[in-house]
């Protein structure tokens, strides 16, 4: 018996401020930068193994903390993951990983990923996956003074707020047997000014694989895309000491989890996820 499922589904989540009220600052690069990129070509009939992870953490101004973030500090903690497992079968697999460490501009990323795979099992053998990318961003409040980019755009004594917010983008492949699986992921967590969001996006498409004649990919595929977002308000400049100081308060939390599972014959399954964070998005 076959399942067919077909889907296609976008989930974007964006934070849009009009004045200052609340959004991502991000840090800004170290005075040495990071380049670098891996690329991976596989056609094997057999067993692969095929692993890469990152962790990467910045914080500015100063040093990375220990405790409660100083005023005017923020921090961001990326993570990303990428494995697939065969024990047989055929895998054909086109992989490029891009890093680079400098602060970016709107539209620019730190951490971009393109995956395409094909596989086909053979004599019972199955693929099993996981890709994984989390943004995790928060800062203590800061002058908008020196981090604004318009001239236009900030009152003198603005307060930009705290903020602490985490977002992650998911997919599993589960005892796969024949399937075309592409991906892409990018993420921005180093800007200059607090005018260019924090952002992460990912896509998957699962089809059929063309040479097996079926029509349908035949597995597993789960995707989970997440979010928790707290987020204080400008309290002004007379309110940094005050007991009614709201800039480290928090004014406003939003959370979400959205999941898919499919299991069976899968014609088509596409999803993508797209998160910006800022005062200008």
């Amino acid at each position: 018996m076959k399942f067919v499922f077909a889907a296609i589904v976008a989930l974007v989540a964006l934070v849009a401020v009009t004045g200052f009220a609340a959004a991502d600052r991000l840090p800004n690069a170290t005075p040495e930068n990071q380049i670098f990129s891996i690329d991976t070509v596989i056609d094997a009939t057999g067993a692969v193994d095929d692993k890469s992870t990152m962790s990467w953490v910045i914080a500015g101004p100063g040093k990375i903390p220990t405790g409660i973030l100083g005023a005017g500090q923020t921090i961001s903690d990326v993570t990303y993951k990428d494995a697939i497992l065969t024990n047989g079968g055929k895998l054909a697999e086109n992989k490029n990983f891009d890093f680079n460490s400098k602060s970016q501009s709107s539209g620019l990323y730190n951490i971009e990923s393109q995956k395409v795979l094909t596989y086909a099992s053979t004599e019972g053998a199955h693929l099993v996956g996981e890709e994984e990318y989390t943004l995790s961003v928060a800062g203590n409040y800061a002058s908008a003074d020196n981090n604004i980019r318009c001239v236009f755009s900030t009152l003198n004594g603005s307060i930009l707020p705290a903020f602490c917010n985490i977002v992650s983008a998911k997919s599993s492949l589960v005892n796969v047997n024949s399937a075309q699986v592409s991906t892409k992921g990018q993420i921005r967590a180093t800007a200059d000014t607090a005018d260019v969001p924090a952002g992460l996006n990912y896509q998957i498409a699962v089809t059929p694989d063309a040479n097996s004649g079926s029509g349908f990919a035949e597995g597993t595929v789960k995707t989970v895309f997440a979010g928790s977002i707290m987020e204080a308000r400008d309290g002004g400049d007379s309110n940094y000491n005050s007991a009614s100081a709201t800039w480290n308060k928090t004014s406003a939390t939003n959370s979400w989890k959205d999941n898919t599972e499919v299991t069976g014959g899968i014609k088509t399954l596409q999803k993508a996820f797209a998160y910006q964070s800022g005062f200008k998005v």
